[in-house]
């Protein structure tokens, strides 16, 4: 049996201050503390059916298969069985809650922002030399060598190499604004005169535009990311008021 190592309460405060991680700690405190209060002023509550329904979600994500696997997963976590309930009723009632404030305002939204939430698949090799990614360029126009072999040659890193410099599905934000221009200008499947950046200077093949749906996955998206706008708002708003704040740790720092 190994050495026991014993951790108090002001070791982790301790540990938590040095790693500067106290101010996401805070305010994930202060954010459910808001959604909290937002849902008891709004009547929401949440259920031992949308209870059960999310804890399932969550062994399955977790893949807690056995009770005695979630058992397991709780001491890892530190959690008593209800201070699980207790995660378990603040994922619902965070998602009842942003429903409830956003729902209506979705498709206004997505109208208003449309051209946020159309995508592009492409594929990418960034040079040092713009003569070198003209030549290959007008190369490729040619049909003197194809874009896989150009990433063959031009990646170093050899994930995206073997990828033949795949860059996945994008949204426009996802790209800085002088390539997003022109990728979304673009007639897929096209190849892009290279663009200059302060990255380098930027080959791109798009190979596909994708128009967006307002589907139900593309509406969760959207009630998440007004319900996290709408969070950050109320905290920038808010004083917060820690035990950390005293006038001895203040005292402490000023000397």
């Amino acid at each position: 049996m190994g050495k026991l190592l014993k951790i108090s309460d002001s070791d982790i405060i301790h540990s938590l201050k040095l790693s500067c991680q106290f101010p996401g700690v805070i305010e994930a405190i202060a954010t459910q503390k808001i959604i909290t209060e937002a849902a008891q002023h709004a009547g929401i509550q949440v259920d031992e059916e949308e209870l059960q329904q999310e804890c399932d979600q969550l062994r399955l994500a977790q893949k807690l298969v056995k009770a005695k696997d979630t058992w397991i997963w709780l001491k890892k976590h530190h959690l008593s069985f209800k201070e699980f309930e207790e995660l378990i009723s603040n994922k619902v009632l965070s998602r009842k809650l942003a429903n409830h404030l956003f729902s209506t305002q979705i498709e206004k939204f997505f109208y208003e922002h449309q051209l946020d939430y159309i995508a592009a698949v492409t594929y990418e090799v960034i040079f040092d030399d713009r003569d070198l990614a003209l030549e290959l360029f007008y190369a490729l126009e040619e049909g003197e060598i194809s874009f896989p072999e150009i990433a063959r040659l031009y990646i170093q890193e050899p994930e995206l190499r073997r990828a033949y410099g795949y860059q996945g599905l994008r949204r426009r934000k996802d790209f800085r604004p002088e390539i997003a221009a022109a990728v979304f200008a673009a007639s897929a499947p096209e190849i892009l005169k290279p663009i200059q950046t302060i990255k380098g200077v930027h080959l791109i093949g798009v190979d596909e535009i994708i128009q967006p749906q307002l589907d139900d996955i593309l509406r969760q998206k959207i009630i998440a990311e007004l319900f996290a706008a709408w969070l950050q708002q109320q905290i920038e708003f808010m004083e917060v008021d820690t035990p950390l704040d005293s006038d001895a740790n203040l005292q402490t720092v000023a000397n």
